[in-house]
């Protein structure tokens, strides 16, 4: 395990409105308000069409290749997130969610494209003096985090 330290910051209320791409103006909104680091709770729901990362199609291979799922219905949603910087700088979110409609559930990552239907709700939790940062890892091509 690694690690590190940070202080609380501010705390952001958002709701993203219909049509919204989550990942796309969650990052936005942090670098508007230059939020380097945060941790996001997120509620709402999920339109369909929106895309999901639902695993690697092999657990260990040399090469993940991601499984992509897209929504076929409105979905009900709730997640966490955080927002940590790239090796330049750039505040990037990493989010899964899970989806709900009627008796079954599909949880992934965001980052291929979750669009909103009509509201999701986020309380963003900045954290301040943070050194960590994702790097690109040569082994996957993941932005990983390092603390």
């Amino acid at each position: 395990m690694r690690h590190s330290q940070a202080k609380a910051g501010r705390t952001f209320v958002l709701r993203l409105e219909d049509g919204d791409i989550v990942h796309e103006e969650i990052e936005r909104f942090a670098r508007e308000q230059s939020i380097q680091a945060a941790a996001l709770i997120i509620v709402g729901g999920a339109d369909e069409g929106s895309k999901l990362v639902v695993g690697p199609e092999k657990g260990r291979a040399r090469t993940v290749i991601p499984i992509e799922h897209t929504l076929n219905h409105v979905h009900e949603i709730a997640g966490t997130g955080t927002i940590f910087p790239d090796d330049e700088g750039n505040p990037v979110l990493h989010m899964h969610i899970a989806c709900g409609r009627d008796v079954s559930t599909i949880t992934g990552c965001v980052r291929t494209g979750v669009k909103v239907w009509y509201i999701m709700e986020v309380v963003l939790f900045e954290l301040t003096q943070s050194t960590a940062i994702r790097k690109v890892d040569p082994n996957t091509g993941f932005k990983l985090l390092n603390p």
